[in-house]
């Protein structure tokens, strides 16, 4: 590997580098008033470009994201070159920026494996198999949004739990005579909930890794917000289900989930949960994330093969390449063959070109010049949390995607979270609670078309019953303005005072 000496690059590129190795931003700004930095027209069309390229490529042309990214690096690339960096140490922003997220790079190789060896082992199966027995008609709401949380939680995914639970709950629904929206909103929170807590969602990692926090610092510092949020949105399906507590609960449907479960697998919760248990406990014990889910994945191969009497060479493949469960059931042999590493390829590509273009929006200035006057003039922590919120849902429409949104908001705030002495955690939690929780609540984004076509019905029609996702953005603000759950690096409490 070459190795650049700070006194042989000319002052554009050691602004630049001084920004990836930690050097203040009165020092940086020191170095860049003798240098050319972009203009805000060359950054305002960088941008913007950048976000038509995405936006009519992915809704009017339906190119895969991939390509698009690929296009826009190119783009932004060339930006910088006008600037006059030669294309090597354009090649190092990338590089940084890549770099700094390999921990959570291994993460999601592991994440696949974790999901495929939980589906052998049973895990997953007995987690759906004994909630649904726990379904009663007047508490149909509140414990339909914990099974959907449950289930995002341990699969890492809230499309999975949406066309599996989501469907089953539907059709229940209806046959309660529970209108289809509220049945929806309240699939969505639960589903939301857990694919936001999860160790092994996708999206957690990446908050995580473009905040350059650790995953289960991520995990803690959203504990603040997300469990007060989810404990009003559950108070109120709670209230909303007491209305039809008097009607017939359409038990075959469960009834059919649980036997064809329970044909193929062997539940015994004592044995099955084993590994959701280990892993589990290994987290809270804060070992690292890559040694609990390396632990977790070996005990569930064991109980696949040993207890499951599962083929050892199936097992082992679908570490790499799950296949569809065989119970008859389409959408629950789909969620059964989820996982493997294969499976984690398009988002974890998508992760490293994204990371790498934030790299160069990032490193080029183009971002610090287009944002610098409305994000100068955020001084307090509760402005700042709003910005990061709205940036978050401003994302989400125009790219249609949580992914590039997350990493780019990421990107853009990070020195003013830092500057105001905040937890890269926070920055990751509200880029989260911007991000994540509003892209299913969009019809054009890719999560919210998934779920009006899954569960039938328009995300404007559903959005409003979705009480996590925006109750989750609501508290973060209130609590922000009251300087609860603010945290320094040392982990004691920010005010806004401070």
């Amino acid at each position: 590997m070459r190795v650049i000496c700070p006194h042989c690059l000319k002052p554009g590129a050691r602004q630049r580098l001084a920004f990836l190795s930690g050097m203040s931003y009165a020092a940086r700004m020191s170095d860049a008033q003798s240098t050319p930095v972009p203009s805000f027209a060359q950054s305002l069309l960088c941008f913007s470009t950048v976000v038509a390229v995405i936006a009519i490529g992915l809704f009017a042309m339906h190119i895969d994201l991939h390509v698009l990214v690929f296009m826009c690096l190119i783009w932004v690339g060339a930006n910088i070159r006008y600037l006059g960096l030669p294309y090597p140490e354009i090649r190092a922003l990338m590089g940084q920026a890549i770099h700094r997220a390999l921990p959570a790079i291994y993460i999601f190789i592991l994440i696949g494996m974790v999901i495929s060896s939980f589906m052998h082992s049973g895990t997953i199966a007995t987690l759906m198999h004994y909630g649904l027995a726990w379904l009663t008609p007047g508490l149909f709401l509140p414990l339909g949004m914990i099974l959907c949380a449950l289930m995002s939680v341990a699969t890492g995914t809230s499309w999975g739990t949406v066309g599996t639970l989501g469907v089953v709950f539907v059709g229940m629904g209806d046959t309660l005579g529970i209108p289809l929206p509220v049945v929806v909103g309240m699939v969505v929170s639960g589903a939301t909930f857990g694919d936001k807590m999860s160790p092994i969602s996708d999206t957690t990692n990446l908050a995580a890794m473009s905040a350059e926090t650790s995953l289960y610092r991520h995990i803690y510092s959203m504990l603040f917000t997300t469990v007060p949020s989810f404990l009003i949105a559950l108070t109120l399906f709670t209230l909303i289900g007491t209305r039809y507590g008097n009607s017939e609960l359409a038990g075959t449907q469960i009834e059919t989930i649980r036997a064809a479960l329970s044909s193929e697998y062997r539940l015994a919760p004592l044995i099955t949960l084993l590994p959701i248990v280990l892993l589990a406990t290994l987290s809270i014990r804060r070992v690292a994330a890559e040694v609990a889910m390396s632990a977790s994945i070996l005990l569930a191969v064991l109980i696949a093969i040993l207890y499951q009497q599962s083929d050892t060479s199936q097992v082992l493949n679908a570490l790499w390449a799950n296949s569809p469960g065989t119970t008859g059931i389409e959408n629950l042999d789909n969620l059964l063959g989820r996982g493997g590493i294969f499976s984690m390829a398009w988002t974890l590509i998508l992760a490293i070109m994204a990371l790498a273009l934030g790299g160069l929006m990032h490193g080029g200035g183009f971002l610090r010049v287009l944002l610098s006057g409305i994000i100068a003039r955020v001084q307090r922590v509760a402005s700042l949390v709003v910005t990061t919120l709205v940036s978050g849902l401003i994302g989400n429409m125009a790219m249609g995607e949580a992914y590039i949104s997350i990493i780019l908001n990421c990107q853009l705030f990070q020195l003013k979270y830092r500057e105001r002495g905040l937890d890269p955690a926070i920055l990751s939690r509200t880029v989260e609670e911007g991000s994540t929780l509003t892209t299913g609540l969009i019809p054009w984004t890719t999560a919210g078309a998934f779920y009006s076509a899954t569960l039938g019905i328009s995300a404007l029609d559903y959005a409003p019953y979705a009480f996590f996702n925006y109750l989750n953005a609501m508290v973060a603000v209130t609590m922000a303005s009251a300087g609860l759950g603010l945290l320094r690096s040392s982990s004691t409490v920010l005010t806004d005072q401070d």
